[in-house]
């Protein structure tokens, strides 16, 4: 299920992204490495008595000119308003209330979303200075004095924070019911593939309200089985603001994924690959989701009878990270291999969720080792004991070693590749975690 989403709002300069990197336990989280795919990363999972959520960190709220100071701050603040479940809005009690903290406030107040107000930078312990009492001015309840520095007052915003964060729901047990996220650069077609889908297919259709605020569930029943369909549209590129835009459609496709079972990545055929696609991607590598990459308006792209295999070639390169992912060539237009998508959806979900018994596991091993010595360093080579599946989504494997430094990654890329031989595995990564003989815990 979907992480509830926290967002952090304020103007520049209040100490946003210190209460973030304190909140996350993580310093300078800005930048994250994935095999493949570099991001910025202005979201981070937090957790405080057992509840888990999502905190965004927004940029600060400041306009560009005078003349355009309320439409700027609106229209930055209302991105994170329709994202979050719950907002904190930070302000500096150094600089006391300012006119762009009321300008917020005001904003905030109409947003019927849960605002927690944050008075930070209250670095002395003990009674509150004076000047706290002044942001009860500002209409918003109880203020919060923290400090996002030294960690004062975070445990009471914490507490706070779960009485608005709503009630996690049931997994659901309806394992025909196949999640699909429809994820993507804005305008690659997902709504269209939605519409195609949900509109001309002889299938039962309704929709459920989603999780996220600008998502609509399309249910979908027909011959290839039960489906539900997660359109992650709702925010598009517009000049200027392109950069925060962007930022939050990795967020809103974040929620989207966790909820999913299957990730159908939209490709814009016209425009080729780019750096959107690739952020968008490793999202749902990193969630471990069965991925397929669909090339979508190829009825508008010009072709020979080379073409769709240079494309694919190129394709392969662009997402060398998830190799395992298929790739398709659809028009969500003219309905052009959407049937094809339906299998692969059904065939990814199933790989994704394929459990291997702990004795075939081990005669794979046997066979593979035999072929190809497991690594050596000073004379001591690795051992691999046995190998079991610990989990499913994806397919998980518990390797138990002599000595887990000599299991170099390019000998686990030959085992998963032994692995994906036997049983296919298309669609979905695998993990390896790595245990020393008498370990209790282990690393991937």
């Amino acid at each position: 299920m979907a992480k509830p989403v926290v967002a952090i709002v304020g103007r520049p300069n209040v100490g946003k992204s210190t209460l973030f990197n304190k909140l996350t336990g993580k310093r300078l989280s800005i930048v994250e490495d994935t095999p493949g795919v570099t991001r910025d990363r202005i979201y981070g999972d937090c957790e405080w008595l057992g509840h888990s959520f999502l905190l965004v960190d927004t940029g600060g709220i400041e306009p560009f000119s005078d003349d355009i100071i309320l439409s700027q701050m609106r229209a930055q603040a209302q991105l994170a308003i329709d994202t979050a479940d719950v907002i904190i809005f930070v302000t500096d009690i150094r600089t006391g209330i300012v006119s762009s903290d009321e300008e917020i406030a005001a904003m905030l107040q109409r947003c019927g979303c849960p605002v927690i107000l944050c008075v930070n930078k209250c670095d002395t312990v003990g009674e509150f200075p004076p000047e706290y009492y002044e942001f009860y001015n500002l209409g918003l309840g109880d203020p919060f004095a923290v400090s996002s520095v030294h960690g004062h007052g975070t445990g009471e915003l914490l507490d706070e924070i779960l009485k608005y964060l709503p009630e996690s729901e049931e997994q659901e047990t309806d394992d025909d019911n196949i999640k699909v996220a429809v994820i993507g650069k804005p305008n690659a077609g997902k709504s269209s593939l939605i519409n195609k889908i949900t509109g001309e297919q002889r299938a039962i259709v309704s929709d459920i309200a989603g999780t996220t605020r600008d998502a609509i569930d399309s249910y979908v029943e027909n011959k290839y089985g039960r489906f539900t369909f997660i359109d992650t549209a709702g925010l598009r590129r517009k000049s200027r603001v392109d950069d925060n835009i962007e930022k939050y459609s990795i967020i809103r496709a974040k929620m989207a994924i966790q909820r999913a079972g299957v990730c159908v990545i939209m490709i814009d055929a016209t425009e080729g690959f780019t750096e959107q696609d690739s952020k968008v991607a490793g999202l749902a590598h990193e969630e471990g989701k069965a991925c397929i990459i669909a090339v979508n308006k190829w009825d508008a792209v010009e072709k020979d009878d080379k073409t769709m295999q240079e494309f694919r070639k190129k394709l392969e390169v662009d997402f060398s990270f998830m190799s395992y992912a298929p790739i398709i060539f659809i028009s969500a237009k003219t309905g052009q291999r959407i049937d094809r998508l339906y299998e692969l959806i059904k065939y990814t979900y199933q790989m994704n969720t394929m459990r291997i018994s702990t004795g075939t596991l081990n005669d794979i091993l046997a066979e593979a080792t035999a072929r190809v010595q497991p690594p050596s360093d000073k004379g001591k080579r690795l051992k691999i004991y046995y190998m079991t599946q610990a989990s499913t989504c994806p397919p998980t494997f518990v390797c138990f070693v002599n000595k887990a430094d000599l299991f170099h990654f390019s000998y686990q890329r030959y085992l998963e590749n032994r692995i994906r031989d036997t049983f296919g595995l298309e669609g979905t990564p695998i993990r390896f975690v790595i245990r020393e003989r008498g370990e209790k815990s282990g690393s991937k």
